[in-house]
């Protein structure tokens, strides 16, 4: 039990080379821990190297020299105590003369070395209103001037959640403004869990992605399906994953799945032999440049070849240089062709346990394409930011058949400020979180049409409205 203890301490601890989240009210970035590194967030520069062998969530003071301090316990906990406070606030008005302090007051007091809450406390004093304001209005003010004066910040180990509200902070774009509530829906719909084999195909700077390979737990398989020349995965970085999570992704271009499907496909001879060829060629064409250059006079030729040793060995070791790299080349596409090749020997035995889509692309037919991977009885979610896209995608699906518990939902989500006789809703929040399109395969029988049951049914009841009126 000791030996579980150290090492949940030592995994709870920043180390070098960690990818961290750095936390600033409610804004978030995230960084790599590197020593001597400058690291500048919300105005502020500081320097990561004291943080190292930290604990997660600890809170820290940026020190001159944009040196790290934990942040003592009493400093966090303590409060500016008002001797007194007004019953309203109907005569105090705003005409920026309350405030004795200066800017150059201020920077003053900075330069001296005093923190945050010793300056605040010098503003409170120098305030001529901050006694006549009500309790509630004193309280609002204070925390106003924490998060301008207060040089804190906290450091956070990454998560799913932590990464989704990041990135629907500072860039919500880049994840088709996918709301963090709407991706831990998509997961729990899609039924991901540890030892499964899930198809994800996103274009969210990997977040849907990382939630994925987070929630499994490292066990299993994920297949992401990518468009254009090659997976985009940035956050997946900035997750941290240990190295034995990655072994357990794959990726297959998306370009590829019809031919995979009609078993057209060849990975091993013939997209092995297009580039190799397209790298002979431009290794031939890297070896005749020189040639055709040296070829306008063959005395002047000889007599440098003859006359300086020192070119010829510099020719020979360019020669070195670009076979190695060919060879690296060489090395890096016979490895794209094995990834290539395991991808689809994954893909060719559609028994696949889920599929996750999050895309700015159209939907519609890489869900049809896709669906196919899946084994019976498997769910499948789809997320867009665009309720149209979903609505085609329903109708299609209930036209083609083989999917059932189809449903097209919409999330909400509303934040409250919780305080002593001021809770209520706040006032600015996210209108919409997107749109989520999910559903559960099921066997069909190809032997009949789809749609041979229903036009069957009718028949019996036109039969019956005849023999009536006969």
């Amino acid at each position: 039990m000791a030996a579980d203890n150290g090492d949940d301490d030592y995994q709870n601890r920043i180390k070098e080379g960690d990818y961290v989240v750095l936390k600033r009210g409610q804004i978030f970035k995230a960084v790599q821990i590197q020593q001597k590194k400058k690291v500048i967030f919300e105005k502020q520069w500081f320097y990561l190297d004291n943080a190292v062998g930290q604990l997660y969530n600890t809170t820290f003071e940026i020190a001159s020299g944009g040196i790290l301090q934990p942040q003592k316990v009493e400093d966090a906990e303590s409060s500016f105590d008002s001797k007194e406070a007004g019953t309203d606030n109907r005569n105090i008005v705003d005409d920026g003369k309350s405030q004795k302090l200066t800017r150059d007051d201020i920077e003053t007091l900075k330069e001296q070395g005093l923190k945050g809450q010793e300056i605040i406390q010098q503003l409170i004093e120098n305030s001529s209103t901050f006694r006549d304001k009500t309790g509630y209005a004193q309280d609002k003010y204070i925390k106003r001037k924490k998060k301008k004066y207060e040089n804190t910040v906290a450091i956070l180990k990454p998560s799913c959640r932590i990464m989704a509200l990041m990135y629907h902070g500072r860039e919500p774009g880049k994840i088709c403004h996918l709301r963090y509530d709407t991706l831990a829906q998509m997961l729990t719909l899609a039924n991901i869990h540890a030892g499964s084999k899930v198809l994800v195909f996103e274009t969210c700077a990997g977040l849907v992605l990382g939630a994925v390979m987070e929630r499994m737990g490292g066990y299993g398989s994920v297949i992401q399906m990518y468009p254009g020349g090659g997976p985009l995965r940035a956050g997946v970085e900035s997750f941290g994953f240990p190295a034995h999570f990655h072994d357990m992704l794959h990726d297959f271009p998306i370009c590829h799945v019809n031919a995979l499907l009609a078993g057209t496909m060849d990975t091993t001879a013939k997209d092995h032999a297009t580039d190799e060829k397209q790298y002979n060629m431009a290794a031939e064409k890297g070896q005749n440049q020189p040639e055709g250059e040296q070829q306008g006079n063959p005395e002047e030729q000889s007599m440098e070849t003859g006359d300086n040793p020192l070119q010829d060995q510099e020719k020979i070791e360019e020669e070195k240089r670009r076979e190695a790299r060919a060879q690296d080349k060489k090395m890096k596409l016979e490895e794209k062709r094995r990834k290539l090749a395991a991808a689809a020997a994954l893909l060719e035995g559609r028994n696949a346990d889920g599929l996750v889509i999050a895309s700015r692309f159209h939907p519609c037919p890489v869900l049809l394409g896709l669906l196919k991977f899946l084994a019976p009885s498997r769910p499948f979610v789809v997320y867009s930011q665009y309720r149209e896209t979903l609505i085609e995608c329903y109708t299609k699906l209930k036209e083609q058949g083989g999917t059932v518990n189809i449903q097209l939902t919409d999330t909400w989500l509303r934040h409250y400020q919780v305080l002593p006789n001021r809770t209520h809703p706040l006032l600015l929040m996210s209108g919409g979180g997107g749109y989520v399109l999910s559903g559960t395969t099921v066997a069909v029988d190809h032997s009949k049409p789809a749609g041979s049951q229903q036009a069957e049914e009718p028949a019996p009841k036109r039969q019956k409205v005849k023999d009536t009126e006969g």
